[in-house]
């Protein structure tokens, strides 16, 4: 017996030290990143609890049409949900986020049996065990009509192929859903053409997105339905119009179906379809695996654990979807657009789905850094979206649309421009004008333009007591905003008398710091703090966060931030505090928990919200008062803890690229605090070496060979061969390529980086 035991217990034993040798592997290389990219990392999520909140994008990056399994119900935000059973269709979707919803889709079901075409009847139970998900290329197996259905897209069209079993009653359902479609069928070229006006919002009232499916076999049923009404014609046009066609089956058999659709015609859609040409499937999906490779190795990441390694390509691929791309390519191969805000066919181009509340931060700043020439691209599209509406979208979807705060379409703008630094013309002039126009009049939505502007121009805040929500949040942002009006302005030229307003209005955060709580508060139009004030109330004065996230929001000036507070102890004690608070909150603006305030709640990390945006950068600003290090242990910890590479992977709305980008740019070791300058600031490189390729064909080298989960702190660093002792980074030194040595310890360096030579930019030290 007592054999028996000793035996248990050393197989235990060498169990444990083998999981734990697996637990720490370190990848050396990797030659396939895709390969290592998960679409389904925070796919498991719901109303009440975001852990991502996003859906599995087989696309091409930053493609028009992405595609995706639906397990939702018609309508539904949460259009793929990982803990679902079923799958109703497979949709083209526009999707940016679960709380935008969609616009322009429709959905494809192969069916067997019965012909059920409601999508309850249609719906599949399926298993992940018979899932294969990349961004390039999906593939599941429906059970209860026996057949395999795979898919690969371009950035406009897709290919199908369906491979079903020996029946006379294989059928495809093409749902164009409720709200206004039509679908006609024509026969004699196997084909189903149709369009859907389904949209959330944001469209003109012409909108419509037109779509043609191509099928390598003839049909032998043909069928329209109306609602829930099938009958013979070849053609519907109704509230919820669609098609079914059938055939007959052989063991085995595929079928293929190419899709294409345009937000111009039909016309259009058909000269979308050439995007696959003669390809077959297996050669589209080839394409895809090759351009996804062919990106995602822009950054090669070595020496690091398995979970990190998918982790960092999972993110990389969410940082390369939005916006995505809302142009197309006439008979004479030009870039033309419908534009979503006046229904217009028109020049140029158009990009869309993407909400500069969250994308400004890091998002477009990594856009800037990695591909310059498809950012001035999308300020192309910006300056056309300005002509087309009178203003710069805050959040577009596909056109203007009411959510969110600030006006952080200067933040987009100036930064770019500023990055960019002329080596792609664009009409900047235009967008220079489009941010002052914005910068000083309120717009048609509370979310377009500057709500409050009047109050704010004249008193320097937007009052807690005027009837306009979230007027804290509005303030910080309009000053930020401000700085970056006044950057572009330096760089252009503009009068000296206009640039030094901006300036002089980026300061109205001082506005609102109360040194009584070392916080920012909401402040009534007499100049009175508001009362009672809790640090811990979210909403109210501030948008999805409390003042101890939002204090924070001074980009471009945190030295003043610091002054404010009393020096860089008290500074660097409030940032402690974030920590080593707890978790509390009061929910009573908003009646009832939001699903940010829960996912702070659970995360045991204090204060710190990591999974929404206004307190992203916090933990960098340690380096603007001396004490790097601090950063550098709070950036691994937030990687560590925060991000997994797996169904429930991230800890909040992924955002449409944003919470992905800050893992990538916080991997490399370095974060745009704030854009519309020059610098990075340093944390530290997850990895023990990252090879970044940039654009213009340069490299960046970051070397941390002793790197590791212990030594998570930086002792020294070289670039190029010389000591460099600043907490930042230069962008246009990096852009002509640098090797940057990095020394790594399990202590902390409390000399290095403690000058204030060596803090980064603040509008108090200019």
């Amino acid at each position: 017996m007592k054999k028996k035991s000793l035996t248990i217990v050393l197989f235990a034993v060498i169990a444990l030290f083998q999981m734990s040798r697996a637990q720490t592997v370190m990848v050396e290389k990797v030659d396939n990143p895709v390969d290592w990219a998960s679409p389904l990392m925070g796919t498991d999520s719901k109303y009440s609890l975001s852990n991502g909140n996003v859906y599995p994008a087989i696309a091409l990056p930053w493609g028009m049409n992405f595609w995706t399994p639906q397990t939702g119900k018609m309508g539904d935000g949460w259009a793929y949900m990982y803990t679902a059973d079923k799958i109703r269709g497979f949709k083209q979707t526009h999707q940016p986020s679960p709380w935008m919803n969609d616009y322009g889709q429709f959905a494809i079901m192969p069916v067997t049996g019965e012909l059920r075409f409601n999508e309850d009847d249609r719906a599949s139970w399926y298993s992940h065990k018979a899932e294969t998900v990349t961004p390039y290329y999906y593939s599941v197996y429906l059970a209860d009509h026996n057949v395999t259905t795979e898919l690969a897209p371009t950035e406009r069209a897709a290919r199908f192929r369906f491979t079903f079993p020996e029946t006379d009653s294989s059928y495809v359902v093409i749902d164009a859903l409720d709200k206004g479609s039509y679908v006609k069928i024509i026969p004699g070229e196997n084909k189903v053409i149709g369009y859907t006006t389904k949209n959330s919002g944001g469209v003109p009232e012409n909108f419509k997105n037109y779509f043609v499916i191509e099928f390598d076999k003839a049909f032998e049923v043909t069928s329209t339905f109306n609602g829930d009404k099938l009958g013979d014609a070849l053609e519907m046009e109704a509230d919820h119009a669609g098609a079914v066609i059938g055939f007959k089956t052989k063991k085995g058999e595929k079928v293929n179906a190419r899709v294409a659709s345009s937000f111009i015609g039909f016309e259009q859609a058909e000269r979308n379809l050439k995007e696959i040409g003669n390809d077959d499937f297996d050669t589209v999906k080839k394409k895809g695996r090759d351009i996804w490779n062919k990106e995602l190795g822009r950054i090669k990441a070595e020496g690091g654990t398995v979970e990190q390694m998918r982790t960092f390509y999972s993110c990389l691929y969410r940082s390369l979807l939005f916006p995505r791309k809302f142009f197309e390519y006439d008979e004479n191969g030009d870039v033309v657009h419908y534009s979503p805000y006046n229904g217009e066919v028109l020049p140029g181009y158009m990009f869309t789905d993407t909400g500069f509340w969250d994308t400004f931060r890091s998002l477009f700043p990594f856009l800037n850094l990695m591909y310059p020439e498809l950012n001035a691209q999308m300020q192309e599209g910006l300056a056309n979206a300005y002509k087309e509406s009178g203003w710069l979208p805050e959040w577009a979807s596909p056109g203007l649309r009411n959510v969110m705060v600030g006006n952080n379409s200067a933040s987009v703008v100036s930064d770019a421009y500023l990055k960019i630094d002329g080596k792609y013309k664009y009409d900047i002039e235009t967008l220079y004008e489009a941010l002052i126009h914005g910068a000083n009049n309120a717009g048609p939505l509370t979310a377009v333009g500057r709500a409050g502007v009047e109050y704010y121009n004249k008193l320097g805040y937007v009052p807690y007591d005027v009837g306009i929500n979230e007027n804290a949040a509005r303030t910080l942002e309009y000053a930020y905003d401000d700085f970056t009006i006044y950057q572009l302005g330096k760089a252009l030229g503009k009068p000296k008398k206009e640039i030094e307003l901006y300036k002089k209005r980026s300061l109205n955060y001082r506005n609102l710091f109360d040194p009584e709580t070392k916080l920012m508060q909401g402040k009534n139009e007499d100049g009175k703090f508001m009362k009672p004030f809790s640090p811990f109330k979210w909403g109210d004065a501030f948008t999805e966060g409390n003042s101890w996230h939002y204090t924070w929001s001074v980009f471009h000036d945190i030295q003043g931030l610091i002054d404010l507070m009393g020096g860089k102890e008290e500074f660097t004690g409030q940032l402690d505090k974030v920590f080593s608070l707890p978790p509390v909150f009061d929910e009573s603006y908003y009646g009832g928990v939001i699903h940010e305030i829960r996912e702070m709640q659970i995360a045991n990390m204090g204060q710190y919200a990591h999974g929404n945006q206004p307190i992203q950068h916090m933990i960098y600003l340690y380096n603007y008062a001396g004490e790097p290090w601090k950063a550098q242990y709070w950036v691994r910890e937030t990687m560590n803890r925060m991000y997994r590479p797996t169904p429930d992977g991230y800890c909040g709305d992924e955002d449409n690229g944003q919470t992905s980008a800050w893992y990538v740019f916080s991997a490399m070791g370095f974060y745009p605090v704030c854009p519309a300058t020059d610098e990075y600031v340093m944390g530290a490189p997850l990895f023990k070496k990252v090879t970044i390729t940039l654009e213009n064909g340069k490299e960046v080298i970051i070397n941390a060979p002793a790197n590791s989960d212990t030594n998570r702190y930086i002792n020294k660093v070289s670039i190029d061969g010389k000591e460099y002792t600043k907490n930042w980074l230069s962008h246009k030194a990096l852009m002509k390529g640098a090797v940057i040595d990095i020394e790594m310890s399990d202590a902390p360096n409390k000399k290095r980086g403690t000058k204030k030579a060596d803090f980064p930019y603040s509008l108090s030290n200019q």
